[in-house]
């Protein structure tokens, strides 16, 4: 990884313990000398720096070091579309979130996810630069797919920088990339996506449209995630999005169709102390309604009372649901055999204000990723299938889930 003084006080911002070894075990004339030595001396050092820039330890010398400040995320936001798709890099974090269920010609059925993360560094100094190497902003990426019928899972990720064009986020318009890895809207007014995502794991192109606009989470344009100031975020959804396009698995190229949902968030703040990780909902219906929760989890198991979710009606009238609204029961659990992490893994979600009570069943059991040369953690992210009652009369869809901090408790900086 090239660096310059203002990258280097990056570095010394953190002092990560396994920087100076990795950086000089790495940096030998024999690992100097081939492309491929520079491709695998960048993930290993990014492997090393980036957990330590997202969760950074105290600071030694912070009177010396002046930062810039972040913009909180805080009631009475107002969204502006398409302008609110790309990048806001006066929040420290953000996030462009895909997922999505797709089927061959021939029927087979597969599942995709495409994330890309977004980390502001805070240095004053780095963030003024006028240096096109000057580090700002760093950018990871997660890809994964599913075969449903053949229980096969694939995933890969990405760490890189901005600075040179490697990596980055347009603040005009919806554009993020690391590599060959991008979304980019092809339409005016954005509701017209393109993902590509190239790697030796799984690949894909998609296109991706919109059915319905924009979904606002929260109430008062801030989606709460703690009680103290700065834990919210700015998030919203598109939550139907027709898809077609390729992908390619196990080198065999498929044509294929279906239905997609895309998240953004931006925000400054982190999890409460007291929180350990996060369960996350998306439900697609038959009927054209949508579902999305998210049960914020504390460290005893029990949920925090911010947690919350959105109901979307086949129109795209939003109804804002609290605790109180929803009801998830646990009613399966599963030990993953490559971290022996054990996830809840199957549920009952019930909202009975709206008379509707569903059951979601993993497509697959091994939809885990563990991330180690990005952001340094496992969790679950899997497509299920969904079944249930709707007032009275059988109803299906499909969704995913989420399950952050079952692995390793995620542990707010102090």
């Amino acid at each position: 990884m090239m660096t310059n003084r203002l990258s280097l006080l990056t570095i010394a911002r953190v002092d990560p313990p396994c920087y100076k070894p990795l950086h000089a075990a790495v940096a030998t004339p024999v690992m100097k000398a081939t492309v491929v030595s520079h491709a695998v001396r960048t993930s290993v050092i990014m492997g090393c720096l980036v957990p330590a820039l997202l969760f950074p330890a105290p600071l030694r010398g912070l009177s010396q070091i002046h930062r810039f400040e972040f913009r909180q995320a805080a009631p009475g936001y107002h969204y502006l579309f398409p302008r609110d798709h790309a990048s806001h890099d006066d929040f420290r974090t953000e996030w462009w979130y895909y997922t999505g269920h797709l089927r061959s010609d021939d029927g087979r059925e597969f599942g995709y996810q495409l994330t890309f993360f977004r980390q502001g560094i805070d240095e004053e100094a780095i963030r003024t630069n006028p240096s096109r190497w000057a580090v700002k902003n760093v950018y990871l990426a997660h890809a994964a797919v599913s075969h449903h019928g053949k229980e096969r899972f694939r995933y890969s990720e990405k760490a890189s920088r901005d600075g040179l064009g490697k990596a980055g986020a347009e603040s005009t318009r919806l554009h993020v990339w690391i590599d060959r890895w991008s979304v980019e809207a092809i339409s005016a007014d954005h509701l017209q996506h393109r993902l590509r995502v190239s790697s030796e794991e799984a690949s894909f192109d998609l296109v991706v449209v919109s059915e319905k606009l924009p979904v606002i989470h929260g109430s008062e344009g801030i989606s709460r995630k703690g009680d103290e100031a700065g834990q919210a975020s700015h998030y919203y959804s598109l939550t139907r999005l027709r898809t077609t396009g390729m992908l390619v698995m196990d080198h065999e190229p498929i044509q294929v169709r279906g239905v997609s949902w895309m998240d953004h968030e931006f925000g400054s703040g982190g999890l409460g102390r007291d929180q350990v990780g996060w369960d996350w909902f998306s439900i697609q219906l038959d009927d054209g309604r949508e579902v999305m929760w998210y049960r914020l989890r504390r460290g005893d198991g029990t949920a925090d009372p911010v947690s919350s979710g959105t109901a979307v009606a086949t129109d795209g009238t939003v109804r804002h649901l609290r605790i109180s609204d929803v009801v998830v029961d646990v009613l399966d659990e599963w030990t993953s055999p490559v971290s022996n992490t054990r996830y809840p893994h199957r549920w009952r979600v019930a909202v009975p204000s709206m008379d509707l009570t569903l059951v979601l069943i993993p497509k697959m059991h091994g939809q885990e990723l563990v991330t180690e040369r990005s952001t340094r953690v496992t969790y679950w992210e899997g497509a299920v299938r969904v079944s249930g009652d709707a007032g009275g009369a059988p109803i299906a869809g499909q969704g995913y889930v989420e399950l952050t901090g079952y692995a390793r408790p995620f542990s707010p900086a102090p």
